[in-house]
């Protein structure tokens, strides 16, 4: 059966980079555009791979589990749809208020607020799925079935991106569930993500943070 471990792989990804967000707003000082604009676009990116992470679920895993999982599942599901609309209402909200921040880097304030509040609901929603979805998960769905459900989720990330977002990801990862992740990836992917990923990242966080290694999940939200 589907082996969930690089579920809180990517689970530890969107608490770091969630919770590094706003405060990164903050220190903004109002008329650095060439920072807004750097912050931004990390903003935009990660709001996006959210984004993806959500819809390969609801494509993907709530039709198995509900098909499946029988009574256990048939209350937990609901309540991840509805965490799915408010966490993208608010996901909504930030990519509303970015491009006019990103362009005059005034009122960051208003942009970090809503900011908080999508890592709150986030963090919330991340701990009722480990505590309750991912052992049925786990239970029902099969290797192929959860392989599916990650390239549903990284099939909509720009090609151009799936180095970085990868990286990011494999940060935190234990090497051995990053194999796993890549066995079943085409043999370039399976050679070159393993070096170029965490090269991007680590350039990455070294523009974005001052460090190309930044804190991890655990001492972040």
């Amino acid at each position: 059966m589907a082996d969930i471990r690089d579920m809180y792989m990517v689970h530890a990804m969107l608490r770091r980079e969630l919770g590094l967000l706003p405060r990164l707003v903050r220190e903004v000082e109002p008329s650095d555009t060439r920072r807004s604009g750097i912050v931004g676009a990390h903003a935009q990116f990660v709001c996006d791979v959210l984004r993806y992470h959500h819809e390969g679920e609801d494509a993907v895993l709530w039709p198995l589990l509900l098909e499946r999982g029988g009574q256990e599942i048939r209350a937990v599901v609901p309540l991840m749809e509805e965490q799915h609309h408010a966490i993208e209402a608010v996901s909504q909200e930030t990519l509303r208020l970015l491009p006019q921040w990103r362009s005059d880097a005034r009122d960051g304030q208003a942009l970090a607020a809503v900011l908080d509040r999508l890592l709150a609901d986030v963090l919330e929603h991340l701990a009722v799925e480990e505590r309750q979805v991912l052992p049925l998960a786990e239970k029902y769905v099969t290797t192929a079935e959860w392989r599916r459900l990650g390239e549903h989720s990284m099939g909509r990330v720009p090609k151009k991106d799936l180095p970085l977002a990868f990286g990011m990801a494999m940060y935190e990862g234990d090497p051995e569930v990053v194999r796993s992740v890549l066995a079943g990836a085409p043999k370039p992917a399976r050679l070159i993500l393993p070096l170029l990923a965490p090269r991007q990242y680590a350039k990455h966080a070294k523009r974005l943070y001052g460090t190309a290694t930044p804190p991890r999940a655990s001492h972040v939200a």
